[in-house]
């Protein structure tokens, strides 16, 4: 007995060395250094700062605020915008095709040489997000001032998202002044209500498009950004391009009763029959999927620590332990399944009035794989109670995954490393929605990227207080479109 327990324990020693041996081979074999050697750097576009930072800083006191109540819409402010670009960009006004889409879009048309070569499209928006008054006085500068302080220029809009625009439109004057004659069409977008779903104008700037026939070679949108202390065990920034975008759907839960006096009330009121499907829905989230994250992870492996690398590269045996991880943390959550919030809900007007109709919003991210459809039956089936109604409404399937061996993103890719070669570069899953969810029947290769940096206190004010952006992050915006419409044209 004791010589087959000494046999048994020998064979479970090897086993555990042959596995750990194998483990560690097959993580030193799985992720090798990708990414792209650049020979030569990119050089700064040949502008006069001063100017081209305070054209920008201008932008940004032009309260071109988006509101969900369309009545509230500044036409002022938008017209205003409108005419400081063209004052400023008059090169683009005289050479490039330019027209308004619903009054406030805008759309740049320079005309390529070769009629061959598909148009490219680059995008950016101009409205922004409203100011909460309730934190109006935390801000150090105020936020439509465009103050520049202290080399950085202060406002909303600065990281979201005229930087685009600006930097955009800063290049392709530039240019001009030049004599640049492109090869390729060059379109550019900006759309007007990008922060509540662009449906007036992102989305009526495809139909246009679409009307006439045309398709890209590429689009690029902003989504993406260099990023610093961001990722997990990483140390250099990384710059993430999006080639996909999660997909979004509301589903409205309605419950309806006989309602009456709360004194003599019934064993569940609609309000608690609404409140358990909405704890049944959050009971039964949606499966995980690690693909994403994955692709990601792999491109910047090569510089991230051995402890990391392990897990990752034996998904096989470790997926438990990476999944439990990364659901420890909403943010790293949300990109391995379709997300689920409980957003808005409703009952009765009066403590002691019964509620006739009980209704709640439930928000929904649509990891790609799943569906508005296979979400709204996922949601029907975890409450299974037919005394709730579920409605759909501001609904938007996922987008494709974009590839990453496309003209598209080498161009992008190549730009940012010749930039600055420390920078890692790495396709990832946009949780967000941007204007780019409206152009996927128009192109296959549909990419998101704003030339910012970004570490964990800037992005803290996407959409909240102080929002800025440095002079030298402007001016290397404006580089690296110079860059991008240059090689675009030409290629």
């Amino acid at each position: 007995m004791k010589s087959r327990l000494i046999k048994i324990i020998s064979f479970l020693i090897v086993l555990v060395v042959v596995l750990g041996v194998g483990l560690y081979v097959n993580t030193l074999m799985s992720f090798k250094d990708s990414q792209l050697v650049v020979d030569s750097p990119l050089p700064e576009a040949p502008i006069d700062r001063e100017s081209a930072v305070a054209r920008f800083a201008k932008s940004i006191q032009f309260k071109t605020v988006s509101y969900d109540d369309p009545s509230r819409l500044n036409a002022e402010a938008f017209l205003g915008l409108h005419k400081h670009i063209q004052n400023s960009f008059p090169l683009i006004h005289e050479k490039a095709e330019h027209y308004t889409i619903s009054e406030y879009s805008l759309v740049y048309h320079l005309k390529g040489s070769d009629a061959s070569l598909q148009p490219v499209l680059f995008m950016g928006h101009t409205d922004v997000v409203p100011v909460d008054e309730g934190t109006a006085e935390q801000w150090e500068q105020q936020p439509f001032s465009g103050a520049v302080v202290d080399d950085t220029v202060w406002g909303r809009g600065t990281i979201d998202d005229k930087v685009t625009v600006m930097a955009l439109l800063e290049a392709m004057e530039t240019h001009l002044k030049n004599g640049f004659a492109p090869k390729r069409s060059i379109y550019f977008a900006f759309g007007h209500d990008e922060e509540i779903g662009g449906k007036q104008g992102a989305a009526k700037i495809a139909e246009h498009f679409k009307q006439q026939g045309l398709s890209f070679e590429f689009v690029l949108d902003e989504g993406g950004a260099i990023t610093q202390g961001v990722m997990t065990g990483i140390e250099q920034p990384v710059a993430i391009i999006g080639v996909a975008e999660k997909g979004f759907v509301n589903l409205r839960l309605t419950v309806s009763s006989e309602g009456g006096h709360s004194s003599q009330p019934p064993n569940h009121t609609a309000a608690g029959i609404l409140s358990q499907a909405i704890v049944n829905i959050e009971n039964n989230q949606f499966d995980t999927d690690l693909s994403h994250s994955y692709n990601t992870f792999s491109h910047v492996a090569a510089y991230a620590p051995f402890s990391l690398q392990l897990p990752m590269a034996n998904l096989w045996l470790f997926s438990p332990i990476v999944e439990q991880t990364m659901l420890a943390s909403p943010s790293s959550a949300a990109g391995i399944r379709t997300s689920i919030a409980a957003t808005m809900l409703e009952g009765s007007s009066k403590s002691n009035i019964l509620p006739t109709v009980a209704s709640a919003v439930v928000n929904v991210r649509i990891l790609p794989g799943d569906t508005i459809a296979s979400v709204k039956q996922h949601i029907t089936e975890a409450i299974n109670e037919p005394r709730v109604k579920v409605e759909t409404f501001m609904e938007n399937e996922p987008s494709q995954v974009s590839p990453t061996d496309s003209l598209g993103y080498r161009l992008i890719e190549t730009n940012i490393r010749r930039m600055d070669d420390s920078i890692l570069v790495a396709p990832y899953l946009v949780m967000g929605g941007t204007d780019s969810k409206h152009f996927y029947e128009l192109s296959d290769n549909v990419y998101r990227f704003m030339m910012v940096r970004l570490d964990k206190q800037s992005l803290k004010r996407f959409h909240g207080v102080n929002e800025q952006l440095a002079v030298d992050d402007y001016i290397k915006a404006v580089s690296y479109f110079y860059s991008m419409i240059e090689d675009a044209g030409s290629k």
